[in-house]
């Protein structure tokens, strides 16, 4: 999960209020990078979307990773399916390539290519939600090929993957998040669309992953 925003400060102070996340610099990464971290353990980075990198306009959003074996090939897959790229591949250092893409319904996916990181660990589903759930899968399925084991997907919400995020007290965050909550979903700031649930015991911060 990668957290891209236009103002990150102010996307980590609202994050931090209402889940309690902690938002940190990792000084053992070159790129002095922020990380997301929830319970003590890293959940996710944060981009800049006023990096060149990204075209202008690019709208906020958590990108979600699906773990591909070839990057180049499975975005030109998508791409001619209906897809428009966003960021074309591209070498993230030596921890592996990517690419950025809006998929036919709307919803934002980055492709990942892993070397030495795999990419985050949390095997759980994660849920696209969409007006054409039947056609996204099928849209995955050609361009992946094979339907991702650990997907889900629904209709209704705003077009995109999401994950859900387990709380221990959720109608305190609830409260938190004000008017930010409504249709059942916690909406940032800047547009990026989260759920919520109640903790269950045992179970996991959040529900969502890298996929293959």
């Amino acid at each position: 999960m990668d957290l891209k925003a236009h103002d990150p400060h102010s996307a980590a102070e609202f994050l931090t209020h209402v889940l309690g996340w902690r938002f940190a610099v990792d000084e053992n990464d070159w790129r002095r990078a922020t990380k997301i971290y929830a319970d003590g353990e890293p959940i996710g980075g944060v981009s800049d979307l006023s990096d060149p990198v990204y075209p202008p306009g690019t709208p906020a959003h958590l990108a979600h990773y699906l773990a591909v074996d070839d990057v180049d090939r499975r975005t030109e897959a998508a791409t001619g399916r209906g897809a428009r790229l966003v960021v074309p591949p591209f070498d993230a250092g030596d921890q592996g390539r990517m690419a950025t893409l809006l998929d036919p319904f709307g919803a934002a996916v980055s492709f990942w290519q892993a070397r030495t990181f795999s990419g985050w660990t949390e095997p759980r589903p994660m849920v696209l939600g969409c007006a054409d759930p039947d056609g996204a899968r099928r849209f995955y399925r050609d361009v992946l090929g094979a339907e991702p084991h650990l997907a889900e997907f629904a209709a209704g919400g705003p077009p995109g993957w999401r994950l859900t995020v387990a709380v221990d007290d959720l109608p305190a965050a609830v409260a938190r998040a004000g008017d930010r909550f409504h249709d059942g979903l916690l909406h940032t700031p800047e547009g990026p669309v989260l759920g919520l649930a109640a903790r269950q015991p045992g179970s996991a911060t959040v529900r969502s992953t890298s996929i293959s």
